[in-house]
């Protein structure tokens, strides 16, 4: 089977972004980029919530970089080709004025909404009231559509209070109050045993009461979504889970989706040239699989150009997050940064 080979290369002029050809003065010298079609925005932190200037400045700019978290070499992304923006984010409210911009210039945007309820045990701190987040869930999907935005339950957890029977009220409350402003829920499980960060996170702000669901307990949340699904009728996929969920209509997740993105922009012949849905679909999907995601993850290709140690959230289960002091460090470089009208071209540098 032919694999997805990567993004275009091009060369940027680095004052403004611009793709320069061959015989163009400075080629030589200018940057390196890639051209992704898809721009993730981002799994490593909410931009939406705090960095939405930065976005927006480097996308006037034409490029922005990426900081890879184990060398720290930089990667230059174009946006010349850029067609399709996915924003992650548990509070996009600030961003919301620039959500509208984007879709009036033309671009095809998703937003992936992750909305828990974990108040009570204290787990995300730096996120909005809950009422507040679903108010804000209704306002995008009157701005970009019920079709582009998903909503994300993630992690899904359990703690020495926290039962399989509370989680699925939880979960019920928040979708009864807002399955007609979406199609789709992606779940994901908390991975306390692999990642030795989330761990260590957990320990550090108290909360080593909190686990993962056993096999047993999987089976039971899915089986309990299944019956509220009865009643919201949402395409429910598990992200990044090996267990098949399937006999309780729980697919396979791809919160980046090949079938969202073929549904909702059919008329761009640029983003319709890449996925190719005239073709053997599932054979498709493999070939455009995201080389950098986990296993069990269906997410299309995408370029990501978030940042870890950056999400001042604060979300005491993130493996984003290596700890307090150090985000805390690096946001206020950025809103020093910021607030001098100055944007460099990598979230950190």
């Amino acid at each position: 089977m032919a694999r997805w080979k990567g993004w275009e290369r091009v060369r940027i002029r680095e004052d403004d972004g611009a793709v320069l050809d061959p015989g163009d003065p400075g080629y030589a010298t200018g940057r390196e980029a890639i051209a992704p079609v898809i721009i993730s925005t981002s799994r490593s932190t909410d931009i939406p919530a705090f960095y939405g200037d930065w976005f927006m400045d480097r996308l006037r700019r034409g490029y922005a970089a990426w900081a890879n978290p184990f060398s720290g070499r930089l990667q230059y992304v174009s946006f010349s080709r850029a067609r399709v923006m996915v924003f992650w984010s548990k509070n996009p409210r600030p961003f919301l004025p620039a959500l509208g911009e984007l879709r009036d210039a033309g671009y095809d945007i998703l937003v992936l909404f992750t909305l828990n309820d974990y108040r009570e045990e204290g787990l995300e701190p730096g996120v909005p009231r809950l009422d507040e987040r679903i108010r804000t869930f209704s306002e995008i999907s009157s701005c970009i559509g019920e079709g582009r935005l998903t909503w994300r339950f993630d992690p899904i957890l359990l703690s020495d209070t926290l039962t399989v029977d509370r989680l699925l009220e939880r979960i019920q409350d928040i979708g009864d109050r807002l399955f007609r402003q979406t199609r789709r829920m992606v779940i994901s499980f908390i991975d306390i045993g692999r990642y030795a960060r989330v761990r260590r996170n957990l320990a550090a702000a108290g909360h080593s009461g909190v686990r993962e669901p056993s096999h047993g307990e999987i089976i039971r949340i899915a089986r309990g979504l299944s019956e509220l699904n009865e009643g919201w009728g949402l395409e429910i996929q598990a992200c990044g889970e090996e267990s098949d969920l399937s006999a309780w209509g729980i697919g396979r997740g791809a919160c980046i989706s090949y079938d969202t993105l073929v549904r909702e922009f059919p008329r761009d012949r640029v983003l319709m040239d890449f996925l190719r849905p005239e073709e053997d679909r599932d054979k498709r999907k493999r070939e455009l699989n995201d080389p950098g995601q986990r296993r069990w993850c269906g997410c299309v290709a995408s370029k990501d150009i978030g940042h870890y140690s950056t999400c001042p959230h604060g979300c005491r289960y993130c493996y984003a997050n290596a700890s307090p002091l150090l985000v805390e460090r690096n946001y206020r470089r950025y809103c020093e940064n910021r607030d001098q009208g100055i944007f460099l071209p990598a979230l950190v540098e």
